[in-house]
Formats: structure tokens, C-alpha cells, sequence
């Protein structure tokens, strides 16, 4: 079996399950999972080789020096042990720091992008070193990477905008696992609204808030849960106490990815309002709505980015304009009246997403890619 090293730079974040799932779902590649820190467990029985395991003391210095250096004889160090096949590096900073290492192993680099590497306007991506690293080399990526892999259509075009080679720049959905997310029984339904996000600009929550307090308003016992932590979160309790339903909006944190599945199970609708940020950055799918699609959840978005390539506008659930807190009031209000029609939507969108974004079909039509990017260099 050959071996493909997955890229990340920060392993297995409780918010990025989508790229282990991916991994592990393909059939005739091992993957060797290779980044600087662990943020959490690796999969049961997977490789993982992290630069903070030949620190001593603290991994900080090395890793700095790396972001600074883009230095690849650490991971070369790491990878000793192993041949892999070709380098896939996910986010387009990773990309850049991963470049050098599948030059110096002489194999392919594929390089996915998810969103705020393809929108970010050039001064946002200066606020950090390894961004501004991003934004320098950038050009160079484009020129030498051997495939670049967008999450959405929307995200190709945003790529191919700013100079990315357009045939080898195409779209492919990293999709769900059907067969983990089962369609759930109508029965287990309760009146949640459920939403899953990083507590940022970008997720739109206080949209989410606004428009709740409007339907809470004519729906007792109806409530709004939110899975995510992020620095917004003082800012939306504040604003939920002020609206007059602190109790009625639950902040859960940060939950395990097990955990979010039996809350979309239970939710009537889950909803992602995301909005266009200051800095250019805009939702390049929207992994969540998938989810809950998958489990027989109609789903609310918004009109933007990638999110309509998610959602079938009054098929599989409603997309509104952003920031329209009014307008996402009214579709709350339309489906929590209509059982019937959450059904439909539901059932609809679980057939779309087993069409279209099957995660097991996904990775086999990845590992035709990988196969000809190995054969190409061979």
C-alpha cells in the first residue's frame, strides 16, 4: 500500500474532523499523518509525526523557527521511516511550508483549499508570519504545485482569480460519511434550533440570535443551541441577555464530533447565517449543513460563497441573504409551523447529500487523482 503524508500544521483540531475523515477513508493509500502540534487524539492506529516529538522542553522554539525558515530537514527527520507516495497539504499556507518537503522527497504535492486561503484579502493574511509567508509564496505554489484541490465551486473561482493554473485547479467535495450519519427518526426531533460554529465574524451567530429572539417571541419552549468556542462568545451571551432569552440560548462549548451528531439528530433545523467578513473571508462550504443533511436535518444558509452549493434553495432546507436577520426570522418561523415540510426537506436533503457528497465515493475519486499524479512522476 502506498503512503500519502497528510499536511496540517495544527493536527486534528476538534473543528477540522473532515480532514482526518477523509484520511482514513481512503482504500489504497496509507496516511502518515505529519504537522507541527497535535490539538487532539489522532485516529485509532494512524501515523502521526509532529515536530513538538523531537523537541526538548517546550516545541515552541523549533516550531518558530520553522514558521520563520520553512525549514524541511525536522520533517524529513520525522518521515525517515517512510516513502511516501506524494505530499497532500491541507490549506494553502500549508501548501507553501509543505512545497519544499515534497521537492526534497521528489513526489507530487496536492494541496486542498477550504476557504479563507482563497478570500482572505492580502492584509489580513499579514498579521501573522506564516500568513504573510503564504501571501509571498503564494505564486510560487501556483507554479510548481502539482494539483489544487478546491472544497466548492465557489472556491476554484476564487483561486483561479487570483492565478491559479486552471487545469490543474478543480473541485472536489471532501463529503460525509452516509453510512457513520444515519438518517434519524422523525420521532427524535425536539424543538432545537441547532448551530455548529466557530464563535467568529465570519458564522454569522449574532444574525442567528437576532432572528431566534423574533421566533422565541411567538414560540414557547422553542431554543437555540450553540456547539462552538471562539473570542466572540461574551459578546453573543451579552447580546442573547439582552434580547431577553439568555435562557433559552445554550452555549455548549466545544463539543467532540460524536457529540454534534446526536445534537443534529435532535434538532428541528440546524443554521449557518454566514456573512462576507471586513478582511474578504467567506464560508467555502459550510462542512456542518452536510452533516446534518446526512441526517435528515433541513438546513438554513445563507446566499453566499459556497453555501448554495450545500443547500438546494427550497428543496433541502432555505438560503437567505446575509446579515438579513428579518428574512432568516421568516424561514425560522416558515419550517418550526410545518412539521410535514421538515420532513420533506429533510428526507430531500439526505438523498442530495448520499448523491453528491458520499465521503467513501469522495476519497475513491481522490485516489484516481493521487494515482495519476504517481504515475506522472514516476
Amino acid at each position: 500500500m502506498r503512503e500519502v503524508a497528510i499536511f496540517r500544521h495544527n493536527l486534528f483540531k476538534i473543528s477540522e474532523p473532515f480532514i482526518a475523515q477523509q484520511a482514513q477513508s481512503l482504500q489504497r493509500y496509507k496516511p502518515v499523518y505529519l504537522g507541527r502540534l497535535r490539538y487532539g487524539d489522532p485516529p485509532a492506529g494512524a501515523t502521526c509525526l509532529a515536530l513538538q516529538d523531537l523537541a526538548r522542553g517546550s516545541p515552541m522554539p523549533l516550531v518558530g523557527w520553522q514558521i520563520l525558515t520553512r525549514d524541511t530537514r525536522p520533517y524529513r527527520r520525522l518521515l525517515a521511516p517512510y516513502r511516501p507516495s506524494l505530499v497532500h497539504a491541507h490549506f494553502g499556507v500549508g501548501g507553501v511550508y509543505a512545497l519544499p518537503l515534497a521537492r526534497r522527497l521528489r513526489v507530487p504535492l496536492v494541496t486542498t483549499f477550504h476557504g479563507f486561503d482563497a478570500t482572505l484579502q492580502t492584509r489580513a493574511l499579514l498579521c501573522s508570519p506564516e500568513w504573510a509567508q503564504y501571501r509571498l509564496l503564494r505564486g510560487r505554489l501556483a507554479r510548481e504545485g502539482e494539483l489544487f484541490i478546491c472544497v466548492s465551486s465557489f472556491i476554484r473561482e476564487r483561486l483561479l482569480a487570483i492565478g491559479f493554473p486552471e487545469d490543474r485547479t478543480r473541485v472536489h467535495y471532501i463529503g460525509v460519511d452516509c453510512e457513520k450519519i444515519r438518517a434519524r427518526d422523525p420521532g427524535e426531533e425536539t424543538a432545537t434550533i441547532l448551530h455548529v460554529a466557530r464563535l467568529v465574524e465570519l458564522k454569522g451567530t449574532e444574525y442567528l440570535i437576532r432572528a431566534f429572539a423574533q421566533v422565541a417571541a411567538r414560540r414557547p419552549g422553542l431554543e437555540l443551541v450553540i456547539i462552538g468556542e471562539g473570542p466572540h462568545e461574551r459578546r453573543l451571551r451579552a447580546l442573547a441577555l439582552s434580547l431577553g432569552h439568555a435562557e433559552r440560548v445554550r452555549f455548549l462549548g466545544a463539543r467532540s464530533h460524536a457529540e454534534v451528531l446526536e445534537w443534529m439528530r435532535k434538532a428541528a433545523i440546524l443554521v449557518l447565517p454566514s456573512v462576507r467578513t471586513a478582511t474578504g473571508r467567506v464560508e467555502g462550504l459550510g462542512m456542518v449543513l452536510l452533516e446534518a443533511a446526512a441526517s435528515g436535518v433541513p438546513v438554513i444558509g445563507s446566499r453566499l460563497g459556497g453555501i448554495p452549493e450545500a443547500v438546494i434553495d427550497g428543496r433541502t432546507g432555505f438560503l437567505v441573504a446575509e446579515r438579513d436577520v428579518g428574512a432568516l426570522a421568516r424561514k425560522i418561523a416558515d419550517l418550526m409551523e410545518d412539521s410535514a415540510e421538515r420532513r420533506r426537506m429533510g428526507t430531500e436533503a439526505r438523498d442530495h447529500v448520499a448523491r453528491n457528497f458520499d465521503l467513501r465515493r469522495q476519497a475513491s475519486i481522490l485516489e484516481s487523482l493521487y494515482d495519476g499524479l504517481v504515475s506522472n512522476a514516476a
